[in-house]
């Protein structure tokens, strides 16, 4: 618990009328227009430098040379199946990446749409596991005025014409259209999952535009946060003397990014919809066997606001209507004939032909008046194909039905519920915005760094295909073929045992394979939904219905490192949806806990060493629930061997057990106790000397997995230690007492072998070994003690122990690398020099410095942990920083290279609000120590039981229900 002396640093605060006059938001304060007084800001005309990517020392490319041959030639062996290996370094997109993101569009696990904070539509994660990363520059919107009878006219696309290929004025394409937005009077505030573009007078002096993008992202609404869909308001105030008529244009390619609009086959289709919302489908043939995707481009009519279409229109001489004759159109007449919705479906594009469509949407602005017009965009793609052959439908075709046409029910919703969305994401941001304890730069980053959840290539499916009463559905169940793999006894108790059948069906599967998707007949009609209201932390609505089937959820540890739910990085991102969607994150834990249970004997090559082994052994956590068939073939990362890594069982205990202790779930804690017990005995092998502590084994055996490890570390340790207590106080509630007892002998032997091999008065060393590096000062030693701090356990080690380990990270890891203004460097030698023994140690972790953060918070270091932090915001997303906004990667150099952009872990600054406002299960559990409640029986005991006591106990277990924990067994 954090003190209420906070910091009240007001440093990186950015208020609006640095950016907008004040005239200007005077203006727009109403209905939402006016950006908010937090967030982060960007001129248009700011440029948009070419990012620098990290490269490894001449020392670490001899060191991995042989794990870059095998692993050039497992990318190799990939491609030649159609396949993307999960790590690829050796394959360079055309378009370098750039510091031109903003915040990205639709809501979770639809595929996403990033958009640039200068307009462009960009990084395209349509289709799993891909993402394009090239803006499509025939998405825009546009605007034509036209005062004093026609004879003063401004026409514009509204972003600034600096993008590369434009300036051809002899083109029939994009080029020929008005690019005339300087961008110095316009500016970009963002605060996910919204964002506001304010023309303070462009193209037209005396018309003030804001444009407020909208998606449905609303914590703890498992509905409407699922749809694939945006929405853009345009505010217009007149200024001027004059009647203006104002028309706004919106052009979509028939695209999903890359080359895709050239391969043909593509059809554009006029509709018109209810409540007055019309506009343009455009349906996309996707290659390679992809499931089809459909778009919808639309506004709404109202008494004020007429909307017209233009259904087709190309970029190419030979196009019957090109983008030269339609912007030609527009400058004349401000809008297209009617006539255009009663042209019926287009006919299909030719290879090399590319199919756009426009919609626009007029109306006349009275001097000094003010007018909205509200564009929305949406796409269905409702199946989901993996590239080894399974499928599922989405989470949205629940409420919509699986036919591609739901893109008009979809956005005809957005139009008509957006205002309910904003009610609830206001509901939701306030009280954190309002807070006058907490940093600016704190408040709006917060929020911001959340965009992984939309752009991070989620996938989240529903579990039952949807029954045939619900509107459009026209597709069979998807039919998914089991995959040979070995299930265990134990798991096998966990199917059938009557004590687990009251969970949800994403918990223990009876009738399939191991994360295999089931094909129920349970849906929700479509409709439109009541509102809801919730205070701040773990909403109660969430526990209300315990039985609300909420799907299975993917994300990827980053878009250049394409594994699903990497578990060694969840470990830190998962505050973010342990606090806003705690379903969904007891639902991972539940695929984590059957993959325990598991055991896949495929033979597997691990790259690093040459060596064979088994892709999954039974009693290890998963890296990750794989790549190419997630749930059926996990442990897609075949670098090491991680079945003998000695951070991911530790992990899952600790993340099971915070969660358990925030929600009060006691299904959940039932459910997954045999894959919890099973993992900490897994875990025993690892110690040698019988001191309870686990050791490591003279290579990267840890998400640190180019920094090598011998004998007793201090981060595996700890989470050893930490997983202990963790395990002992759920078996206490869970009423496995002889288990309790056992990690309770356990944790008091670990802890004193761990303090006596490395502590060394002011910090814990790296390791135990005599390596260079063994007494490195490494940022996250603390990762235990910052978890079990976290789910309200008591502290591992003393307070000194504790702060001075700290004091020491916040002196040499922060403040020595550039006075704090990068975050925390990972290894630093007790000598004040960067530890440059690999890659990794000598790299800034963005997640790890937040991380850092939440625990300085937690020991009541209020200032060290927002200085510490507020390097990450410096470096990653201020202006005077590398251009990291929204693309926050793992991490980088001293001197800002980066490596790996879009990354999951900095969602850990989460982890930062859980420590400065815990859950309320968390606040009110008992202040003694958990440790305390148990009594140690007079015999010690070893974690390794007979096979049959795992049985009993989770037979036993299975008896306890939500009322009671009483068991007759």
């Amino acid at each position: 618990m954090v003190t209420g002396n906070l910091f009240h640093s007001k440093k990186n605060s950015w208020p609006p009328e640095e950016y907008v006059s004040r005239n200007t938001l005077q203006l727009f304060n109403f209905d939402s227009a006016a950006p908010p007084k937090q967030a982060w800001r960007r001129r248009l005309n700011s440029h948009a430098n070419i990012l620098k990517e990290f490269s490894v020392t001449f020392m670490e490319a001899i060191q991995m040379v042989r794990l870059g041959i095998r692993l050039w030639s497992y990318v190799r062996e990939e491609a030649s199946h159609g396949r993307k290996a999960p790590i690829d370094p050796f394959t360079r997109e055309s378009c370098k990446p750039s510091a031109s993101q903003g915040v990205p569009l639709g809501g979770m696990g639809s595929g996403s749409i990033s958009r640039g904070f200068r307009g462009e539509f960009r990084q395209w994660q349509i289709v799993p596991g891909t993402c394009n990363i090239s803006p499509v520059m025939a998405n825009q919107f546009s605007i034509f005025i036209s005062r004093d009878g026609g004879n003063k006219k401004y026409a514009s696309v509204l972003a600034p014409g600096q993008h590369e290929g434009l300036g051809k004025t002899s083109d029939e394409g994009i080029s020929s259209w008005g690019w005339n937005l300087n961008g110095q009077h316009s500016t970009y505030h963002a605060l996910f999952p919204r964002a506001w573009t304010i023309y303070d007078g462009e193209p037209d002096p005396d018309l003030k535009v804001s444009c407020r993008q909208i998606s449905p992202f609303v914590p703890h609404d498992y509905r409407d946060s699922s749809l694939p869909s945006a929405v853009f308001v345009y505010t217009l105030v007149n200024t001027g003397k004059e009647r203006a008529k104002v028309s706004l244009l919106f052009t979509w390619a028939n695209s999903i990014g890359g080359i895709s609009h050239l391969s043909g086959d593509h059809v554009n289709e006029p509709f018109i919809g209810e409540d007055g919302v019309s506009g343009v489908l455009l349906h996309h043939k996707t290659a390679k066997g992809n499931p089809p995707v459909t778009f919808a481009v639309a506004a709404s009519e109202t008494q004020n606001v007429n909307v017209t279409i233009l259904p087709c229109f190309g970029l190419t001489e030979g196009s019957f209507i090109t983008a030269r004759k339609m912007w030609g159109k527009m400058m004349q007449d401000g809008q297209f004939d009617r006539e255009n919705f009663n042209i019926g479906p287009s006919m299909p594009s030719s290879p090399g032909e590319t199919l756009c469509a426009a919609v626009s949407a007029s109306a006349w602005v009275e001097p000094y008046g003010k007018c909205t017009i509200a564009f929305a965009l949406a796409w269905s793609s409702p199946k989901i194909k993996f590239s080894k052959g399974s499928s599922y439908y989405r989470r949205y075709t629940k409420f919509y039905g699986t036919s591609e046409r739901a893109a008009v029910d979809l956005v005809h919703d957005a139009l008509t519920n957006y205002k309910h969305w904003e009610e609830e994401i206001e509901k939701w941001q306030s009280p954190i915005l309002e807070d006058i304890r907490l940093p600016e730069w704190y408040k709006f980053t917060l929020f911001n760094e959340l965009y992984f959840l939309v752009a991070g290539g989620t996938v989240w499916i529903d579990s039952s295909s949807p029954s045939a009463d619900v509107k459009s559905d026209q597709d069979p169940p998807i039919k998914v073929e089991s995959k040979n793999i070995k299930v265990t006894e134990a798991e096998m108790n966990c199917r059938h045992s009557t004590g687990f059948e009251h969970t949800s069906t994403s918990g223990c599967n009876s009738s399939t394979g191991v994360g295999l998707k089931q094909n129920g007949n349970s849906t929700i009609p479509r409709k439109k939904r009541s509102s809801k209201h919730f205070s701040h932390h773990l909403k109660t609505e969430d526990q209300l219905d315990g039985n609300e089937d909420v799907g299975r959820f993917l994300y990827l540890e980053g878009v250049e490192y394409i594994m699903w739910c990497t578990y060694d990085v969840h470990f830190y991102a998962s505050f973010a949806l342990l606090e806003l969607f705690p379903k969904i994150e007891l639902n991972i834990q539940r695929d984590f806990a059957k993959a325990v249970l598991s055991e896949d004997g495929r033979k597997v090559k691990f790259l690093a060493e040459g060596n064979y082994g088994i892709r999954k052994v039974r009693g290890a956590v998963p890296h990750d629930l794989g790549t190419h068939d997630p749930w059926n073939e996990m442990n897609a990362y075949n670098i090491h061997d991680t079945s003998k890594w000695k951070d991911l069982n530790s992990k899952f205990v600790l993340q099971v057990y915070r969660d358990f202790a925030a929600t009060g779930d006691m299904a959940f804690g039932i459910e997954v106790w045999p894959a919890v017990r099973t993992a900490m005995e897994y875990m025993e092998q690892f110690d040698r000397d019988d001191d309870g502590l686990i050791e490591n084994d003279g290579f990267p055996d840890q998400t640190y997995d180019a920094w090598t490890v011998h004998g007793v570390s201090a981060y595996c340790g700890c989470l050893w230690l930490a997983a202990l207590q963790a395990a002992a106080a759920m078996a206490q509630r869970l009423g496995d007492k002889f288990f309790a007892e056992t990690c309770k002998t356990k944790f008091f032997s670990a802890k004193s072998a761990f303090e006596k091999k490395l502590w060394n008065g002011s910090y814990f060393n790296y390791d135990s070994g005599s390596s260079s590096n063994s007494k490195s000062i490494q940022a996250d030693q603390l990762a235990g003690q910052w978890y079990t701090s976290s789910s309200g356990l008591g502290p591992i080690f003393d307070e000194f122990k504790t702060r001075s380990s700290l004091q020491k990270i916040f002196d040499f890891n922060v403040m020595k690398i550039k006075g704090g203004r990068m975050g925390a460097v990972n290894g630093m030698h007790p000598n004040g020099n960067v530890d440059e023994s690999c890659m990794q140690s000598r790299e800034i972790w963005t997640g790890v410095t937040y991380a850092v953060a939440a625990n300085m918070l937690l020991a009541g270091m209020e200032e060290e942990a927002f200085t510490t932090a507020e390097g990450i915001f410096i470096a990653g997303w201020s202006e005077e920083g590398f251009g990291y906004w929204f693309q926050t990667p793992e991490g980088w150099t001293t001197d800002g290279h980066y490596r790996s952009l879009i990354y999951m872990r900095p969602l850990a600054i989460w982890s930062m609000q859980w420590a400065l406002s815990p859950p309320k299960a968390i606040i009110e559990a008992p202040k003694i120590n958990m440790m305390d409640r148990i009594v140690i029986s007079p015999a010690t005991f070893s974690l390794s039981l007979p096979e049959t006591r795992v049985r009993k106990i989770a037979n036993k277990t299975a008896c306890f229900g939500n009322s009671s924990l009483q068991c007759t067994c």
